[in-house]
């Protein structure tokens, strides 16, 4: 039931006796307005000046998506959840068809977002060899790809030289460089997917068509994209994406298991 309160005179059911509270599944039942989105004619509106004129007829919505956003922490749970619904949507996640780019994020994406640093300060990081079989198979499919960092590192750089990848890196706004590079290829970036795991990739996030974060990303991220992988940075991510994109030809491609990369 729905209640009311006042300061002086204490809570009250507004649709309920509360002295005769029946299981919600016993009682008539009652339909919540969500406010997602409303249909009406423009000129009995006009005339009306309200939204609820002539007969109303209501359209029903998955219960798990009624989400109404009129607060701060009605925006957080719904990004929060909007990741897992979207992922259980037939047709959520991006075919082949969809697109024409890959661009992937470099630490904590094909990373898990650690370095090593030795006694002379040289770095290392861990890369997934899966990563690499999925990279691959995307290039093979005709699917353009880069590797877009803020970092200027030689690791960055010796790992997109592996994987024949083109690499944009020591960039400071990620956006500006994704927008550029989209220009000069000639891709719309609604036909872009993009791979990113932390705040600095939120632009590009926003940017591009597919937006995408790994599991281990961060919530602003998660919430952001469009869909999340099950696997986090690092650990099969991209390998992941490839698999979405390309379905079962990327496992039935002959020089799977002989792939070193």
């Amino acid at each position: 039931g729905t209640a009311t309160a006042d300061a002086t005179a204490g809570g009250h059911g507004v649709n309920h006796d509360k002295s005769v509270r029946p299981r919600r599944q016993d009682r008539p039942q009652d339909l919540l307005e969500t406010g997602a989105a409303y249909a009406m004619d423009a000129a009995g509106f006009r005339a009306h000046r309200h939204r609820f004129f002539g007969r109303t007829e209501p359209v029903r919505t998955d219960p798990a998506r009624v989400l109404e956003i009129d607060d701060p922490h009605d925006l957080a749970r719904a990004r929060a959840l909007a990741p897992l619904l979207d992922a259980g949507e037939p047709g959520a996640l991006p075919a082949a068809a969809d697109l024409d780019a890959v661009v992937l994020d470099f630490d904590g994406t094909q990373t898990d977002d650690r370095v090593l640093i030795d006694s002379q300060g040289q770095e290392f990081v861990a890369v997934h060899r899966g990563d690499g079989l999925g990279i691959a198979a995307l290039r093979r499919s005709g699917l353009r790809l880069l590797i877009l960092s803020t970092e200027q590192n030689p690791v960055v750089a010796a790992r997109a030289r592996k994987l024949k990848v083109p690499v944009l890196h020591g960039v400071d706004r990620k956006d500006l460089a994704l927008k550029q590079w989209c220009e000069e290829q000639g891709i719309a970036p609604e036909r872009v997917l993009y791979v990113g795991n932390d705040v600095n990739d939120l632009s590009c996030l926003a940017l591009v068509g597919w937006p995408v974060a790994v599991a281990s990303a961060h919530d602003a991220v998660r919430g952001a994209a469009r869909a999340v992988t099950t696997l986090p940075g690092g650990d099969g991510a991209i390998r992941e994406i490839a698999g979405w994109i390309l379905g079962p030809s990327l496992d039935s491609h002959p020089t799977q298991g002989k792939h070193r990369s």
